[in-house]
């Protein structure tokens, strides 16, 4: 990233015959360089909301509460699957914000699948995977605010958001994937290796580890309660944050203060009340003393430098790829390709993809291509007041624009979201983003054909609901018969290659 940065400014420098000099500000500047990023409201609420997680994290393992919530779980949760399943559900329940799921998903689910020997790059693709896929698809969320942003032309944006989320198809088969995955035990590519690994008891693949050993606890007399009321007391206080300040105690309705919210504040601002709270209570329960709870602040805020070491990267990266304008170029290529409208899902799916993946932001993405699709079907648009008279055709190109961003983002290594998936696991960055690309690829594929079908259904059928069953069901389809040919396949190789030795 780092070097990516460098390049980045230089390239900048030479483009606009800044110079040796241009480039150092380039990448220093107030404007898109790293004190840019740095100075940023939103980047700081996050990084505190970061900070503050793991210093709770880390109360909680030293009280013992993950080294008990692991024992009870061991108990109820009899198999491999079972983690898996059990990590998969954790996630879709926490929809309100991806870094918030990623984080709290990793510190509760982590004794547990360490316990059922499942490689770290396993748990970090299971948060991942239910993180912006799940927050994508839920109408009470930081991403639909997002997305119902962008949206010109349309006076109901979270409306027109929910009537996209069964034509979001990489969201909805990615979930297909991680329960069919989950259910079967099935793995392949770099995986494999990890879990093979793990099986035997490397959970990391003989990978750095870049995290300090806090899972330790102080005191043995921790039990279930001292993580689930700490991470339910979080969850509370990080939604009432969100909805406070969308306005929800000034008189807005509910609905509105999540699509007017401010994520990063509210993050910050309610796990910060939740890290106080949390302190207080386990003063009282007298698991630990005054002094073990400061210790805990310096501990966790050391915990998560490499995740913060990596995001401020990744945004100056980001900041550097819109310096150069490539949202820019992009677009311009979209337009060209407008024409063909029987193939624009399609189009707008790998562009999402590309554009995501390399910038790193599927919100950017969103920024940049929603507009697009609504300029494209303008004259269709005009005079609806409402999204029952939105075309199904303008539903789906946009449900690509977000099914291709989240696609991208999911496989970045520089996304925030990729990143905090590898910090709630506690799993080397590089060896998550590894073993789960091909993964995402084969999801990537399977959509691909199916918005390209999408486009040819759209020729004959026009009624929206319809269109769900035709383009959905067949995509679901299409994505569990190629899983079992791959896991048939796969596994009657090895069969057939020690029958021939």
């Amino acid at each position: 990233m780092f070097a990516g940065i460098v390049s980045g400014g230089l390239i900048y420098a030479l483009a606009s015959s800044a110079g040796f000099e241009g480039m150092f500000n380039a990448i220093m500047d107030s404007e898109s360089g790293l004190i840019a990023n740095l100075s940023d409201s939103y980047n700081v609420g996050i990084l505190i909301f970061l900070v503050v997680l793991g210093c709770i994290v880390v109360l909680m393992n030293k009280a013992g509460g993950s080294r008990a919530y692991g024992e009870w779980a061991v108990s109820h949760i009899k198999s491999r699957s079972g983690a898996c399943l059990s990590t998969f559900l954790l996630g879709v329940l926490i929809f309100v914000d991806d870094y918030f799921n990623c984080l709290t998903v990793g510190s509760v689910m982590r004794p547990v699948t360490d316990k059922y020997k499942i490689s770290r790059s396993k748990l970090a693709y299971l948060i991942d995977a239910t993180a912006a896929p799940v927050c994508i698809i839920a109408p009470i969320s930081s991403w639909a605010a997002a997305v119902s942003g962008t949206v010109e032309g349309v006076s109901n944006g979270i409306q027109l958001f929910i009537s996209t989320i069964p034509f979001n198809l990489y969201a909805l088969l990615t979930l297909l994937m991680v329960v069919f995955i989950s259910k079967t035990g099935f793995d392949f590519g770099p995986m494999k290796v990890h879990e093979e690994n793990a099986k035997k008891g490397d959970l990391f693949t003989a990978q750095t580890k870049n995290y300090a050993d806090e899972d330790a606890p102080a005191h043995t007399r921790g039990k279930v309660i001292d993580l689930l009321l700490p991470v339910l007391i979080l969850i509370v206080f990080c939604v009432l944050g969100m909805l406070y300040t969308g306005g929800l105690f000034s008189g807005t309705n509910f609905i509105d203060a999540f699509s007017n919210c401010d994520a990063s504040y509210g993050l910050s601002l309610g796990s910060l009340a939740a890290l106080i709270i949390i302190i207080g209570y386990f003063l009282c329960r007298r698991v630990l003393s005054f002094t073990e709870c400061m210790d805990s602040i310096a501990a966790g805020f050391k915990q998560m430098v490499p995740a913060i070491l990596i995001l401020t990267f990744a945004w100056t990266l980001k900041s550097m790829t819109g310096l150069l304008e490539a949202g820019t170029f992009v677009s311009g290529l979209v337009e060209s390709a407008t024409a063909i409208q029987i193939l624009l899902p399609l189009i707008l799916f790998v562009v999402a993809v590309g554009l995501s993946f390399a910038t790193g932001t599927s919100w950017g993405t969103f920024g940049i291509l929603i507009p697009i699709v609504t300029s494209v079907f303008e004259a269709q648009l005009v005079g609806v007041s409402d999204t029952s008279g939105i075309p199904t055709m303008v539903t789906i190109c946009m449900s690509a624009c977000l099914a291709g961003a989240v696609c991208g983002d999911h496989c970045s290594p520089i996304s925030d979201t990729t990143i905090m998936a590898s910090t709630g696991a506690q799993c080397d960055h590089v060896s998550h983003v590894s073993t789960q690309l091909p993964y995402v690829l084969l999801v990537a594929a399977v959509c691909a054909v199916g918005y390209l079908f999408s486009g040819v259904v759209q020729r004959f059928v026009t009624d929206y609901f319809l269109s769900i069953l035709i383009i959905l069901g067949s995509s679901l389809v299409l994505m569990l018969l190629v899983l079992f040919l791959m896991k048939m396949f796969m596994s009657g190789a090895p069969k057939k290659a020690e029958k021939a030795k």
